[in-house]
């Protein structure tokens, strides 16, 4: 029973993640999909693009939110034999899951976004301190660069050091917030983030390297 318990949420962060938002909105509202315009990515970022900045807030909203919800969701899959250390572990495969959905939706033709906001819904409920400080990382590089692209390699890059770190820099914190001292699970799921992100933006650093990504309000780097 238990390890049925254990599939079973597994399944369903993988389908939480797999609802392709900015696909089913602009099919729906717009007639149109959004894989077929600009980025040729079902993300947040393509969306705001291609149908406007009302959808595109809503994608990002959804897509943060269902996030989130894949890892608070799971707790309701763990059994009751698991220690703290267990459900965090189990909330980091689930995590996983919904971000795979996310990327590789089944609801879409395995064809969906980048996973950015919906990793950003995953660490707010994972690691919320640590994921405060990447954004605020994210905001500097947005509003210098005005790339989300660039923001948000470089926000990843930064995560594992600031899981690492920030309980370093803020002990007394350490000691009263339980979740600024991360268990191992957590820390290897950010330095995959940190791998992860990147990989998922080759396109777009091929474009920044050859000056031709578009910023989200302006013109391209020429």
């Amino acid at each position: 029973m238990d390890i049925f318990l254990l599939i079973t949420g597994v399944v369903l962060a993988y389908l939480l993640g797999s609802i392709p938002t900015s696909v089913w909105i602009g099919r729906v509202f717009f007639k149109t999909d959004v894989r077929e315009h600009g980025s040729g990515n079902a993300g947040a970022t393509n969306a705001l693009r291609t149908l406007g900045w009302k959808a595109g807030i809503v994608v990002l909203g959804f897509d943060t939110l269902k996030g989130a919800l894949a890892v608070l969701l799971s707790d309701f899959f763990t059994p009751e034999c698991f220690t703290e250390t267990h459900i965090i572990h189990y909330n980091v495969i689930c995590a996983t899951m919904a971000v795979i959905g996310h990327v590789y939706p089944v609801f879409a033709g395995f064809k969906g976004g980048k996973g950015v906001a919906t990793l950003t819904g995953i660490l707010v409920a994972l690691l919320p301190w640590q994921t405060g400080a990447a954004f605020v990382v994210f905001l500097i590089v947005m509003l210098i660069s005005r790339y989300v692209s660039l923001s948000s390699i470089i926000a990843a890059l930064s995560y594992p050091f600031i899981v690492a770190f920030l309980p370093e820099i803020f002990p007394s914190l350490c000691t009263a917030l339980s979740d600024m001292c991360p268990e191992l699970s957590e820390m290897i799921f950010s330095i995959a983030i940190a791998v992860f992100i990147p990989i998922t933006h080759l396109k777009n650093i091929k474009r920044l390297l050859k000056g031709e990504e578009k910023k989200l309000f302006g013109k391209k780097m020429r």
